[in-house]
């Protein structure tokens, strides 16, 4: 019997609940999803990868077909080294569609047997961004109906 694994990437810098809405519906669609956190070191995340894996390991605790991993170098090898067949993504509006066709292409290119599936986001969660969470939370702002978990306080990198 053939597993159909798909591979969630993503920085998630913050994890949202609009990615918690695309990984449970991805769930039901495939027998194994795979939370895939690139940890680019030219990029500056707000929250360490590490910490990010934990408490999104903590929020699917209890659904063993969900797991948490953060890999570096291409998606598309990545994929590949996991045995993912699939990329699940979301897409929010037509810039999110332009922009992740792009990438689906790409990553073709660079993987022929990986085909990328899209899911579009629930309405009431579209709106939601990590880049806007990241910049209420960084002032002091109320963040939690926006993620599916508590954000610890932010502190600001030395030098700041």
């Amino acid at each position: 019997m053939t597993t159909h694994v798909a591979l969630f990437p993503g920085s998630f810098d913050p994890f949202t609940n609009g990615h918690l809405d695309v990984v449970r519906r991805g769930a039901n669609l495939f027998d194994e999803v795979i939370i895939a956190i690139g940890n680019n070191s030219s990029k500056s995340r707000y929250l360490p990868v590490e910490q990010m894996v934990a408490l999104i390991e903590e929020v699917f605790r209890d659904e063993p077909r969900v797991s948490v991993r953060s890999y570096k170098g291409l998606t598309a090898d990545f994929a590949r080294e996991v045995g993912a067949r699939y990329l699940l993504r979301g897409l929010r509006n037509t810039t999110d569609f332009e922009y992740e066709n792009t990438i689906a292409q790409a990553n073709r290119h660079v993987n022929p047997e990986l085909e990328t599936v899209f899911l579009i986001t629930a309405p009431a969660l579209a709106a939601i961004s990590s880049t806007i969470i990241r910049e209420i939370h960084r002032f002091g702002g109320n963040v939690d109906s926006f993620v599916p978990f508590s954000l610890p306080a932010y502190a600001a990198p030395s030098g700041a």
